[in-house]
C-alpha cells in the first residue's frame, strides 16, 4: 500500500521532538535545576519486558534538541526483538540535559515500540497464509507518520496515510453521489490514476463495485462465510481487504477466507506501552 521511509521523515521527527519537550519542559525544568551546571552523567535505557522495539529516530532527536552535547548509543535497531532487562540506549552528556530529555524520549519509544510488538503479535498469526495486515487512520493526532512507521516495524503494512492520498469510498459518499457507479466515475475525473478503493456491505454491493473496475474493495463487516463467496465471485478481478469486527480471536479464521488485506484499527488504536526504564549516573 504506501509503506513511509523513515530517511523521508526527517522534518516529521524533528517537529514530534521539539512538540514533546515543549509541552514537557514550557519555559524551563526547575526540577533539573537542582543539579549542578556543568555536572555530566551517563544514563542507561532498559527494557523490563520482551518487546519489538522502534522509535530510535525520535528519541536521539529529543537527545539533540535537549542537548546537543548529549551522545546516544544505541544497542538495539528498530525493529528487533528484546528481551527483559536488555540494554537498550547508553546516552552520556549534561546530566541536567539528561533529565529533562528522559521523559520525551522514553514516551516515543514505549509507545511506538508498544505499536511494533502489538503488530508482530498479528502478523505471527498470519504469517504463513499470505494475507497483508493494515493499519488505519485510528492514531494519535500529530503522531501519524511516527505511528505508521511502527507498524512497519512490527512487519505490519500501512493502508492510505490520510484522506489525500487514495480515495475510500464509504457508504456516505455512496448514497450522497447516487450510488456506487456514480461515485467511481466521479473520482476518476477527479483525480485520474489514484487508487480508488470501494465499500460494500453485502454481496449484492460487491458485484455492483466489481462492475466499476475499482482496484480494491472493502468487505465491511462480513462473515468468513460471506468473505470467502466474495473471494470466489471476485475470482482475482480486484484486491479485497476485510475490515470491520476482526479481532485476535478470530483473524486467523478470517486470513485463510482467502482475502487479500485485512484492515485493524486495533494495530495502533488498542496499544499499551512497552515497560521502559532509564536509571542516571553522575
Amino acid at each position: 500500500m504506501y509503506d513511509i521511509h523513515l530517511d523521508r521523515l526527517g522534518d516529521t521527527i524533528r517537529a514530534n521532538a521539539q512538540a514533546a519537550l515543549a509541552e514537557d519542559i514550557g519555559h524551563g525544568d526547575i526540577t533539573a535545576q537542582l543539579i549542578a551546571d556543568g555536572c555530566m552523567g551517563q544514563a542507561r535505557v532498559i527494557s523490563r519486558e520482551k518487546a519489538v522495539i522502534c522509535g530510535t529516530a525520535w528519541a536521539e532527536e529529543v537527545c539533540r534538541q535537549a542537548d546537543p552535547r548529549l551522545v546516544a548509543e544505541w544497542h538495539v535497531a528498530d525493529g528487533e526483538s528484546v528481551e527483559p532487562d536488555q540494554l537498550l540506549l547508553h546516552i552520556t552528556g549534561p546530566a541536567r540535559a539528561l533529565l529533562s530529555a528522559e521523559r520525551s524520549v522514553l514516551n516515543f519509544l514505549q509507545l511506538l515500540s508498544g505499536i511494533a510488538t502489538r503488530c508482530r503479535r498479528f502478523q505471527d498469526q498470519v504469517a504463513d497464509t499470505g494475507v497483508k495486515l493494515l493499519d488505519t487512520r485510528k492514531t494519535l493526532p500529530g503522531l501519524r507518520l511516527a505511528e505508521k512507521y511502527a507498524v512497519l516495524c512490527g512487519q505490519c503494512h500501512n493502508h492510505r496515510l490520510g484522506l489525500y492520498d487514495a480515495f475510500l469510498i464509504k457508504e456516505n459518499h455512496i448514497a450522497a453521489c447516487g450510488g456506487i457507479a456514480q461515485a467511481v466515475d466521479l473520482a476518476r475525473q477527479l483525480a485520474p490514476g489514484r487508487l480508488i478503493e470501494v465499500e460494500v456491505e453485502t454481496l449484492a454491493e460487491l458485484h455492483l463495485a466489481l462492475a466499476t473496475g475499482a482496484e480494491m474493495i472493502m468487505l465491511d463487516n462480513f462473515s468468513a462465510e460471506d468473505i470467502r463467496r466474495a473471494v470466489a465471485i471476485n475470482a482475482g478481478k480486484a484486491k479485497l481487504e476485510a475490515s470491520g469486527g476482526i479481532n485476535e480471536g478470530n483473524l486467523r479464521q478470517i486470513a485463510e477466507t482467502g482475502v487479500d488485506y485485512i484492515s485493524l484499527g486495533t494495530l495502533t488504536k488498542d496499544v499499551k506501552a512497552i515497560d521502559l526504564s532509564m536509571r542516571l549516573s553522575i
